[in-house]
């Protein structure tokens, strides 16, 4: 709660992997709070009042992945929303003569992109979250101490740094600093 806040605030795509995370350990400890508490929560050692808030978060979090249906696969609402706000911006970036330095990180990143969406069941999800998706499985091979390979690496380089400015043009924009032509 008080990582996922902070991340939402600095940087949005550090946010979106974090949450996505959390969705993970709350699938693996099977949506039961006592778990969560004993291997995650009280690791933070943090005072009563906080901890409390900290398990109401995650009792909320379960909650809304059992009403969304989302326990095996799939993401919550709230973070797709982030999403779909990162696509609006990042169409409005593409289409804007302003911002030459974002169209040319995604244009690099773009060939890698399409060959992650040929691999892919789902043919609606658009390259946003594709890039996103691409980016988490790697933190997994990273967590699992798997090693990457070259070709994979170097998509892992030019989606970072597409994702790096996508995530900096949203600050900014949050911030009222990113004007945007549909303003």
């Amino acid at each position: 709660m008080y990582i996922s806040a902070q991340k939402r605030k600095e940087n949005i795509a550090e946010y979106i992997l974090y949450m996505w995370q959390i969705e993970d350990l709350i699938r693996a400890y099977k949506f039961d709070i006592d778990q969560i508490r004993q291997n995650i929560i009280s690791k933070f050692g943090l005072e009563t009042e906080k901890e409390k808030e900290l398990v109401q978060w995650y009792e909320n979090l379960i909650e809304m992945m059992r009403m969304e249906n989302v326990q095996q696969i799939g993401h919550l609402q709230v973070n797709k929303n982030v999403l779909i706000d990162l696509l609006d911006m990042h169409k409005q970036l593409l289409f804007s003569q302003e911002y030459p330095d974002y169209s040319s990180a995604y244009y690099k990143a773009l060939p890698f992109i399409t060959e992650l969406k040929t691999k892919q069941t789902d043919t609606e999800i658009d390259d946003i979250e594709t890039a996103f998706s691409f980016l988490y499985g790697i933190l997994m091979l990273k967590l699992q101490q798997k090693e990457i390979s070259e070709g994979t690496e170097k998509a892992k380089e030019s989606i970072s740094k597409f994702i790096v400015q996508l995530a900096s043009k949203y600050k900014l924009y949050k911030a009222g600093q990113l004007k945007l032509d549909s303003e």
